[in-house]
């Protein structure tokens, strides 16, 4: 009889991703777990959807996405050379470790960070060496060029603290590290500063970007990289042939060019952000700065595992994470008024 083919070792001894729950159909809950935007998608993206020509369907699209990523040169400055499309910023990671490192080579990240990088890494055979972040959540860097790391991945802002490292900081990094320095960039619609300058004036620095927060099309699954053109050419080579749909490249072009609208919600995000963590602090809550939608929150009493639960029964999901130092943490995604409202009514009194 045959058996279960073979797997391979590093496969076996991963840890997979753990995403975060999803509420079961029908369920009623509010959800500030996932970090998603609380706010609709911009109109034209939904007009976009609506007014599709079946014959785009019939057809494959287009293989590089060349309406968006002519878009998206017009919308940031760049040429339309340096955008990579993907399947959402996670392709746009995976599509990197693919196309920079060897098996055996090394990744390093500041940590905690996205804990999809380690799973990507060693699902190639790659080594990964998380690097503890310095004092008030500032950038290791010394000791991320100590690690003999053949790239180094960050999010900025970071997830899950959204802490926010300065491009200068970035900059400094980047002239002394000798590989690829992505700059994960999923949450910066939230945040004061970017990196983008730096992907125009080193050929080292490459910024990636997701659909997912900034303009609340999770549900579409559509990022992008910002790289110079020689690494955009490459990384084509290794990604699939038609790795984004017909649908999600209309919408995702049109979103970009609502900058209009992207902005009022973001600036709503903000506000929300400010004031719910400003309720938390007067309730007890140590709760970091942040630069992206969500808060990172130490619990009273450090008792974030049954806060957790308590707000689970009462109908509110929010992200716990049973790991060294950060079990005694929520982070609680920025929701509309009504939703932090409803969280803030059923912490306990």
């Amino acid at each position: 009889m045959p058996r279960l083919p073979q797997i391979r070792p590093n496969v076996l001894r991963m840890a997979p991703y753990v995403p975060g729950e999803q509420p079961g159909p029908g369920e009623r809950i509010i959800k500030l777990n996932t970090n998603e935007n609380p706010f609709p998608p911009s109109p034209r993206a939904l007009a976009a959807i609506r007014s599709i020509d079946p014959d785009i369907l019939r057809r494959y699209p287009s293989p590089t996405a060349e309406l968006f990523r002519a878009t998206a040169a017009r919308v940031h400055g760049v040429s339309a050379d340096m955008i990579l499309t993907g399947n959402g910023s996670d392709e746009i990671l995976s599509i990197t470790v693919r196309t920079f490192l060897d098996p055996g080579d090394t990744l390093a990240y500041p940590d905690p960070t996205y804990s999809l990088y380690p799973v990507l890494a060693e699902s190639c055979g790659i080594r990964v060496v998380a690097v503890p972040w310095e004092p008030g959540w500032q950038l290791p860097v010394q000791t991320l060029l100590a690690s003999g790391a053949r790239a180094i991945f960050f999010a900025n802002p970071n997830a899950p603290t959204g802490t926010a490292v300065r491009p200068a900081a970035v900059r400094e990094l980047a002239l002394a590290f000798a590989g690829l320095l992505l700059v994960d960039e999923a949450y910066v619609d939230f945040a004061d500063e970017n990196c983008l300058d730096l992907v125009r004036e080193l050929p080292n620095v490459m910024i990636c970007r997701t659909f997912s927060k900034g303009y609340s099309l999770a549900g579409l699954r559509f990022g992008y990289a910002i790289a110079a053109a020689p690494l955009v050419a490459e990384m084509t080579k290794v990604k699939d042939s038609y790795n984004c749909d017909a649908i999600s490249i209309l919408a995702a072009s049109a979103a970009l060019e609502d900058q209009d609208y992207a902005r009022d919600t973001w600036q709503a995000v903000r506000a929300e952000r400010s004031r719910l963590a400003a309720e938390l602090g007067q309730r007890g809550f140590d709760v970091v700065p942040s630069q992206a939608n969500f808060l990172l929150a130490t619990c009273p009493g450090g008792l974030a595992a049954d806060l957790y639960r308590s707000l689970k029964a009462k109908g509110v999901l929010v992200r716990y994470f049973a790991k060294p130092g950060l079990a005694d943490k929520l982070r609680i995604t920025v929701g509309t008024a009504a939703q932090n409202d409803a969280l803030l009514a059923a912490l306990p009194g």
